[in-house]
């Protein structure tokens, strides 16, 4: 019973003598550990008699709850004592700038369609959608192209296997549709305009922007991209209205008043007339800009839209009635003025997924276009 108490007395005197916590678990580790002191007292209770276990078994656990209580009476205050130690050698400057966190950033075709969205509908334009999937009638037949026009040949245009009712009624939401028609991925948003015009009353100002497919791959080309149409249905429509509005949507886009057009004579067969649109363009610090005199020097003539009066054998074929009710449609590649305007110089790395070249070329997720604030303001590729 001496030898307890006296190792009690010792080991109460060491653990109030250690001066941090390396030194307390040195301690533990000779009181308590698989070969300490105290546990070795505990292994011999087994051999004692029981009239002997009774009288030094407490004593025995009396010393290892001392112990063990000790020990974590001088942890927390040696903890405390290293915390306050802390505090007081490492300080934070609270008027510092947080760490900006992780943000992802806007792919620039989503900008672009976001700046077009924002300038069209000043001008009195509302965003139609349709099915990627549509049917011969609404991506050719209604659209005046004939059977023999080259935009249906395999090369340029994914066709799709027949379709049952069932999946066409799913994607169209029309039981009645020809589920013997070939179907394909539509080449362009026109579809758009045909079920809009079939749906709506006019008068009728749409654009229709998405993604479309054609049989194409090279550095301004891909089986997928994006375009944006515009329609306008009304009386007394004429191509000085066309004008106007593709002057006033490029001159918004690309932020420039001296954006000049020229109209070239062109063929479309859902148009009537039918015009090429391009765009002047000079050279600025030995980069192609949009805008200035295109007849200066290192000027010229780009190509970005093309354009024309609706033909009323379209406007027939949407139930309307084309002596009444006219109009003017035109189309042109999102992900092209997207390029243009932000100087990407190949199309196929804005399809492929880099996070660098996102990072180089996208826009912060708040940065949300506005005329008042310019609708490409802000963001990396603009920068």
């Amino acid at each position: 019973m001496t030898d307890i108490e006296e190792l009690r007395a010792h080991y109460l005197v060491a653990i109030d003598a250690c001066a941090g916590l390396d030194a307390l678990e040195t301690v533990r580790v000779e009181a308590l550990g698989k070969q300490g002191r105290v546990t070795a007292l505990l292994k011999t209770m087994g051999a004692l008699t029981p009239e002997e276990r009774q009288v030094q078994g407490p004593a025995i656990h009396g010393l290892r709850e001392a112990v063990t209580a000790a020990l974590a009476t001088r942890r927390t205050t040696l903890e405390q004592v290293a915390l306050e130690a802390k505090l007081a050698a490492e300080r934070v400057d609270v008027t510092l700038p947080v760490d900006a966190a992780p943000t992802g950033s806007v792919h620039p075709v989503s900008q672009v369609m976001d700046e077009l969205a924002e300038i069209f509908a000043d001008l009195g334009f509302a965003v139609a959608t349709g099915p990627e999937i549509e049917d011969d009638w609404h991506n050719f037949g209604a659209l005046n192209i004939p059977d023999t026009h080259p935009a249906r040949a395999m090369q340029d245009t994914f066709y799709l296997k027949p379709q049952s009712p069932d999946a066409i009624d799913a994607m169209f939401h029309d039981a009645g549709a020809d589920a013997a028609a070939p179907f394909v991925l539509r080449t362009h948003t026109s579809p758009v305009q045909i079920r809009t015009m079939m749906q709506q009353p006019p008068p009728l100002r749409i654009i229709a922007p998405g993604r479309v497919y054609r049989s194409d791959w090279d550095a301004t080309h891909t089986p997928m991209f994006h375009q944006i149409e515009g329609l306008v249905i009304d009386r007394g429509i004429t191509l000085g209205h066309l004008k106007w509005t593709l002057e006033t949507f490029l001159r918004a886009f690309f932020e420039r008043d001296d954006v000049v057009l020229r109209l070239r004579p062109s063929y479309f067969p859902f148009t009537e007339p039918s015009a090429e649109v391009d765009v002047g363009f000079t050279m600025e610090k030995g980069k192609r800009v949009i805008g200035g005199d295109p007849n200066g020097p290192g000027g010229g003539w780009m190509e970005v839209l093309g354009s024309g009066m609706v033909h009323p054998k379209v406007i027939a074929a949407c139930g309307l009635d084309p002596a009444e009710w006219q109009g003017f449609a035109f189309g042109c590649g999102i992900d092209r003025l997207a390029m243009l305007k932000y100087g990407i110089d190949d199309l196929r790395p804005v399809f492929e997924g880099d996070l660098r070249w996102l990072k180089h070329y996208g826009f912060a997720a708040l940065d949300v276009p506005t005329l008042s604030a310019g609708v490409g303001s802000g963001g990396v590729g603009a920068a």
